[in-house]
């Protein structure tokens, strides 16, 4: 929020409603209104908290449709379980080949 002039322009009161205060109005101040920069901020804090999100299976993300929250879980258990295939069928034919082959 910015601020307010608090009179007449050849007064040079101005009042500040985050301060409640009022105050001369100087020259050699320089006030820059933050408002256009909260939206970035804002939009900021969004992917922060997507990306924060993004390490918990179950927490929805930003760009995702709804009813998909479960959906890096299922993913992390099909993957882990072809993962596990995979390592078994290895541990296996070290095993076999090991005792003196399959045949």
């Amino acid at each position: 929020m910015g601020i307010v002039r608090a009179g007449p322009t050849d007064l040079h009161l101005v009042f500040d409603p985050l301060e409640g205060m009022i105050a001369e109005e100087r020259d050699d101040v320089v006030q820059f209104a933050l408002d256009p920069i909260m939206e970035q901020i804002e939009l900021l804090d969004k992917v922060a908290d997507d990306l924060v999100n993004s390490l918990a299976p179950d927490a929805p993300l930003l760009n995702t449709y709804k009813g998909r929250e479960g959906a890096s879980f299922m993913a992390g258990v099909y993957t882990n379980i072809w993962y596990g295939f995979i390592v078994g069928l290895i541990v296996a034919f070290v095993y076999v080949f090991s005792h003196g082959g399959a045949f």
